[in-house]
């Protein structure tokens, strides 16, 4: 029986997202994903809002990996690992996983929020203390809130350093202690403080845990991330990641870590214990896009022009941009409203780029997220920056 006191709930707060300009389109695109996309009762647009840095989406070898695996695997495992959901190439996968990132071993989840969830409960002892950055990923503030109530959990201020060493003396206590970031945080483009905040975790002994779902495959000179950025390689405990962007972007996340932290995450991580294995397809292409990677360092340099190429158009037409090396560049525009406003009207110059507003980003903190792929020509970029600057 319908409950008709939810339904006019629902329908009282689209009715007041629609009424103030922020209920959020979207657009069923018919064709794969790669810079021109067809959308169905627009045609094609250009693509600046996709997760695809590298252009492996539609990469032909990705796309005959992932046949092959269907081939040879079929669908799916039908069940999680432990009891009969384990291949080959999952383990193919993560030894690929975990040779790339620079880690003894690697764990696959059907995405990255899957991995957070597993990570935090699991690896956070009852007695440990753990900070946060506050801008860090949703999917890491909800792994968080899995964890044990008797957990120290604290929230330090956007890459303030100081706040951070506060937060790690007030836990001195605590039998172990973390530190948890965004290596790229999505919504801003700025990376983390990485040198800094290693410096910290060795000087306190504590364990620091980065979500590079971002940095992988964008930063560094051979992609390998926000540590290789900064010539860190080694010197981060815990990664975890995502397969759905810039390495192949189907689907999937992972874990890399040390032997013995993989090792209770598949005993004990209720994602592992309780979930399907990813999907051989996405094993197949995802081992393909990093092996592409790997064999082809020059489509990084290629992001790394365009993403120069980009932020350089638009300090010409007068946006302020904040500088970074990331493929994300936020124009912030303040009011939800106006930011989907012009969202729409770039879509009707043929540009596709989406407005965030709250609960994405904060109230009043708006913004168009600009992406560059490395599959982008100067062509595609130029005509991005023609419709902007008709805004």
């Amino acid at each position: 029986m319908p409950n008709r006191q939810f339904d006019q709930r629902c329908q009282d707060l689209i009715n007041s997202l629609s009424d103030s300009g922020q209920l959020k389109p979207f657009y069923n695109i018919t064709s794969p994903m790669r810079p021109i996309v067809t959308i169905e009762g627009r045609g094609e647009v250009l693509v600046l809002c996709a997760n695809n840095y590298l252009g492996l989406a539609d990469h032909p070898e990705v796309i005959e990996a992932g046949i092959q695996g269907l081939r040879d695997y079929g669908a799916g495992t039908a069940s999680v690992r432990f009891i009969c959901g384990t291949l080959s190439c999952h383990r193919a996968l993560e030894r690929r996983i975990a040779e790339f990132i620079g880690t003894e071993s690697a764990l696959t989840y059907v995405s990255c929020w899957n991995a957070n969830e597993a990570t935090f409960p699991t690896l956070v002892g009852p007695e440990d203390a753990i900070m946060s950055d506050e801008l860090n990923h949703a999917s890491i503030i909800d792994g968080l809130r899995l964890m044990a109530k008797s957990v120290t959990k604290k929230v330090y201020r956007h890459s303030d350093l100081e706040h951070l060493e506060q937060c790690l003396r007030e836990t001195s206590g605590a039998k172990c202690r973390w530190v948890v970031t965004d290596g790229v945080f999505s919504m801003e483009g700025d990376v983390a403080k990485l040198p800094e905040i290693v410096k910290l975790c060795k000087a306190y002994d504590a364990m620091l845990i980065v979500d590079d779902s971002h940095g992988v495959g964008v930063l560094g000179e051979t992609g390998k991330g926000t540590h290789e950025h900064f010539d860190l390689l080694g010197q981060v405990d815990v990664f975890t990641g995502t397969l759905g962007k810039a390495l192949g972007g189907a689907a999937g996340g992972y874990v890399a870590a040390s032997a013995p932290a993989i090792q209770v995450l598949e005993q004990r991580a209720r994602p592992s214990l309780f979930s399907n294995a990813l999907p051989a397809t996405v094993a197949y292409s995802a081992s393909k896009a990093i092996e592409i990677l790997q064999n082809d360092p020059s489509i990084v340099k290629r992001l790394h022009h365009n993403v120069a190429y980009m932020r350089q158009g638009f300090a010409k037409l007068g946006f302020d941009c904040a500088p970074s090396p990331t493929a994300i560049i936020p124009i912030m525009i303040g009011d939800e409203a106006e930011a989907i406003k012009k969202s729409k009207r770039l879509f009707e110059l043929g540009v596709m780029v989406i407005g965030f507003g709250f609960p994405v980003v904060p109230k009043g903190e708006a913004r168009l997220r600009v992406q560059v792929s490395a599959a982008l020509t100067d062509e595609h970029m130029d005509r991005a920056l023609d419709a902007f600057s008709k805004l």
